[in-house]
């Protein structure tokens, strides 16, 4: 591509992204620190990719997609998984109306742009399948009719590491579907501190204002698509994706006894459009390899099954990816 067209994208990406900042301004009226997941939340946001999130309690999950849903002005709807859940109680049920003697549509909390899936590993599998078909069709059906669900949607799950009892772990055939799987750790210290002075303050109270309109997001999503990305750094996303699958080929016996299965072709996709997504944040239009191994452990770190071997000696995805970044010829 001729350099006159890449400065002319370069020069559109930087305008289409101007409400970014705007989004960081307000967002951080609430929000501490915790810039990763905000950034992985405006990824998801910007590709049509589902996330995964994966922390302790009490580390601003809920709060920070809440504060991004009001921020762009969109439908937020909390679904807190328990083992009694029901489909119906996600997607919508029929209901009888005796005053016309009809059953009449009633529909469930998937009707959002911005769906909270808490704990969503203690529901039972019939009802993950039940949001995870919404999140692939991006339709549900309610007595033999269907419905779209409203755009922009946006999947957020959550799943506490540490207490597995009475839990229905995600099947990874299920896992796979999620774009990024999102690690969310403690707060620093200095964050922390903030964090803790808002609320003896009652700062905790301030308002969110909308800066952003769904309608900009769905144009922005089309921006992304317009991003450069080089031969060059397609075949690098492709050689990491395979490095996962056969090791051996790029220097990495070793890893071989460790891994079970690795990353499907969705973590191709899926890496590519994050990467993009991510030159989009940067407001540049183009990708540079730094964009793919930034994202990198959040695209792959569910996409990869670890044998026996590889839990009996405690190492770990995050290991993994770590070694197949340090091999694979960076562009």
């Amino acid at each position: 591509m001729q350099s006159l067209d890449i400065e002319a994208i370069n020069q559109q990406i930087y305008h289409d992204s101007a409400f970014i900042e705007q989004l960081n301004d307000e967002t951080s009226k609430i929000i501490v620190g915790q810039k990763n997941m905000i950034e992985r939340l405006m990824i998801g946001l910007l590709t049509k990719g589902h996330i995964l999130l994966e922390g302790l309690p009490g580390l601003a999950k809920t709060l920070a997609i809440k504060t991004l849903s009001t921020a762009i002005n969109a439908k937020f709807h909390r679904i807190q998984f328990t083992p009694d859940l029901l489909p119906a109680d996600i997607i919508g049920t029929m209901v009888y109306n005796p005053g016309t003697t009809k059953f009449a549509v009633h529909k469930g909390p998937v009707f959002a742009n911005f769906i909270l899936a808490d704990e969503i590993n203690r529901a039972p599998a019939k009802v993950q399948s039940a949001l995870l078909e919404a999140m692939q069709e991006r339709q549900v059906t309610i007595g033999g009719e269907t419905f779209k669900l409203e755009d922009p949607f946006l999947v957020l799950a959550t799943q506490n590491p540490i207490e597995q009892e009475g839990t229905y772990p995600l099947p990874e055939a299920q896992t796979d579907r999620f774009m990024l799987k999102v690690k969310v750790g403690y707060p620093e210290k200095e964050d922390e501190l903030q964090i803790m002075r808002r609320n003896l303050n009652d700062a905790v109270d301030a308002v969110v204002q909308p800066v952003v309109q769904p309608a900009d997001i769905l144009r922005a999503r089309k921006s992304v698509q317009k991003i450069y990305m080089d031969e060059k750094i397609e075949r690098y996303i492709i050689d990491i994706v395979f490095a996962t699958r056969n090791p051996k080929d790029y220097g990495l016996a070793n890893l071989e006894p460790l891994i079970n299965y690795g990353g499907s072709p969705r973590a191709s996709i899926n890496l590519a459009l994050a990467a993009k997504a991510m030159a989009f944040l940067r407001r540049r239009g183009y990708v540079i390899p730094e964009d793919v191994r930034n994202i990198c452990h959040d695209v792959m770190r569910h996409r990869i099954g670890l044998t026996y071997e590889a839990e009996a000696e405690n190492v770990t995805q995050e290991e993994i990816i770590n070694r197949v970044l340090n091999k694979v010829e960076v562009p």
